[in-house]
């Protein structure tokens, strides 16, 4: 038993969206694309979950956040996959993959043939048991990957209000579940081993921000230690962390973020792999030439970086990548190899910031941090190599972009502090003037307002989920 299909995609998330309306807009045929997914729901734009899913009052709820609504495109809903003759194999676990023969088996026993593979497995979450902590599989211990997650995550916090949790892990899902957990009325403890919380990106300066924020907040922080192990009632509910450092933490449930992994298992030994994922060429195409890997599974070369190959976690990678893999696959001699400039954001409480590129060389702080309204510059070499921006406005972040894309160059340090965004708006004035366009700048004053503009909208809760100008998910 068994199917065959020119095109299939591997995997049902953020990814796989995108690859899908590229197929469309690009003329395929009615069944000659597939998308396999273990979830059992089209695919759907997955920073909603902690950005919106978990709000107490008009929470984001499916099919308000099918893909590929995150980029302002249309909406992919079961419907639209229907009328563009795609199959989706939903609920469905694939359990080996050959890429010799291109076929993969189900665990059903169904095989399912194909000309061209796109791989969008993502990543899954590292959960506590793979460190052997004590009563780490309690029901009120949750994580958050996908719809289930959210879901459960949900239902734990409806029985929790009032209550305690312990957040473990200092990441993303640490900061964004936190907010989300003090919005419905959760008290947060919040523990994580380093110095300070988003240590992959924030400076010290940055994160005390953010921390002093979240305490104002009502959120008590422990750092520098971990958790070891927990106690448990006789219903296998958690009602305290054990720490390393030997203190004991109450708690109604416990939300982990530690980390993830990519999901490159029915592939290894198959195909070249790289920076923990599958290694693919700047048209997302892996060593074998009919297999290509997007989003959170891909480590890609970037040319800003001189083609230095990484793996990046995160919704923008992933619906750009599989995008461009699409293009390749449908017009080879036209697409050439991605330029792609690393972009991440969050939206916490009424706060919301943006970072491009790498946080790599001297950090360099402008505008004011007391009063919210500040950024960052990474300077490598006398060139901008990433800058980070919180409450700015739509052309704001344009313009640290663009300074990031030109790898603009500093000559004064100290000046470029003294300038902040007005240096960022010279760079892209000067661009758009070799191009012969006219860019509007704001002046600082402006600046102020518009942050302050977007720090108030972003207290509503439709504007806390879906962004006030794109909703970049």
């Amino acid at each position: 038993m068994g199917r065959a299909f020119v095109y299939v995609i591997l995997g049902g998330g953020v990814a796989a969206g995108y690859a899908a309306l590229e197929f469309v807009r690009r003329g395929i045929s009615h069944g000659e694309l597939c998308i396999i997914s273990e979830e059992s729901v089209a695919p759907y734009e997955r920073p909603a979950l902690s950005k919106g899913f978990l709000l107490p009052e008009d929470p984001a709820r499916l099919p308000s956040f099918h893909t590929c609504v995150g980029a302002n495109e249309e909406m992919l809903t079961p419907k639209w996959y229907r009328e563009n003759g795609i199959e989706l194999v939903l609920g469905t676990k694939v359990k080996s993959a050959d890429v010799t023969r291109k076929t993969l088996l189900t665990a059903t026993g169904e095989t399912i043939s194909y000309k061209i593979l796109i791989i969008a497995t993502g990543a899954r979450a590292i959960k506590l048991e793979e460190f052997e902590v004590r009563g780490s599989d309690a029901e009120n211990v949750c994580y958050l990957r996908n719809l289930a997650d959210a879901s459960r995550l949900v239902d734990v916090m409806r029985s929790c209000t009032g209550g305690n949790a312990v957040v473990v892990g200092g990441g993303y899902i640490g900061m964004e579940c936190t907010a989300a957990l003090v919005k419905n009325q959760i008290k947060v403890t919040w523990v994580f081993p380093g110095k300070h919380c988003m240590g992959r990106l924030f400076t010290p300066k940055i994160a005390l921000f953010y921390e002093d924020y979240y305490k104002s907040m009502g959120v008590n922080f422990i750092k520098g230690t971990v958790l070891t192990s927990f106690e448990n009632d006789s219903g296998r509910k958690v009602t305290a962390v054990v720490l390393k450092d030997g203190r004991r933490l109450p708690a109604d449930m416990v939300v982990v973020g530690i980390g993830i992994r990519a999901n490159t298992g029915l592939f290894e030994g198959q195909l070249n792999m790289d920076k923990g994922g599958i290694k693919v060429n700047g048209r997302m195409q892996t060593s074998n030439s009919s297999v290509y890997a997007v989003g959170d599974v891909a480590a890609f070369p970037i040319k800003l970086f001189g083609n230095d190959v990484r793996r990046l976690e995160h919704v923008d990678s992933a619906r750009k990548t599989a995008r461009h893999a699409v293009a390749a696959i449908m017009a080879p001699r036209k697409t050439g190899d991605l330029d792609y400039l690393p972009f991440f954001y969050s939206r916490v409480f009424t706060l919301s910031w943006q970072f491009y590129g790498d946080n790599v060389g001297e950090v360099v702080h402008f505008g004011d941090l007391s009063s919210g309204r500040f950024g960052a510059y990474w300077v490598d070499q006398g060139r901008i190599m990433g800058a980070f921006l919180e409450s700015g406005s739509r052309k704001e972040y344009e313009a640290i972009a663009k300074a990031v894309k030109l790898k603009a160059t500093v000559e004064d340090m100290a000046k470029l502090e003294r300038e902040g965004l007005e240096f960022a708006f010279q760079v892209s004035q000067r661009a758009m003037q070799e191009s012969g366009l006219v860019l509007e700048r704001l002046t600082p004053c402006a600046w102020h307002a518009s942050a302050a503009a977007a720090a108030a909208l972003s207290i509503a809760a439709f504007a806390y989920w879906y962004d006030w100008w794109r909703p970049i998910w």
